[in-house]
């Protein structure tokens, strides 16, 4: 399955916290399901400015539920989520880039650790295969 790898916590904001789309300077052709990779790197700076920009548009409940620096999960498999689009342009509140990719139907996953790539890239099917149901 392929999977593209986020960093933190952007990436548990689409699992979790309404993020819709994912900001990046290229087109992706891929369209369907794929893994959302927590990246490893991520510094306090880069975790404190996104709390930031995250609690001007999600709920408290959300808040509530955000993890702290120490808890973010980082260099793994978190879950899969669906790309319908690739845009230049989006109304979405979580839109900053230049282009960005059109997220929906967010699946979190137990955290599989996993060293990540650039773009998207491809887990093994047997890796995958005690959360196959969850995937599908």
């Amino acid at each position: 399955m392929k999977a593209l790898s986020i960093r933190q916590p952007w990436a548990w904001l689409i699992m979790n916290g309404g993020k819709d789309v994912e900001n990046r300077s290229w087109n992706a052709k891929l369209r369907g399901r794929f893994l959302v990779h927590a990246a490893k790197g991520m510094n306090r700076r880069e975790y404190v400015e996104a709390l930031e920009y995250a609690a001007e548009r999600v709920s408290a409940d959300v808040l509530r539920t955000f993890p702290t620096y120490e808890q973010v999960e980082r260099g793994g498999i978190i879950g899969t989520v669906e790309l319908v689009d690739s845009v230049y342009t989006s109304d979405s509140p979580w839109y900053m880039g230049q282009k960005a990719f059109v997220l929906r139907d967010p699946k979190p996953l137990p955290f599989l650790p996993y060293k990540g790539q650039l773009g998207f890239f491809t887990v093994p099917d047997a890796l995958l295969a005690p959360v196959t149901e969850i995937t599908a």
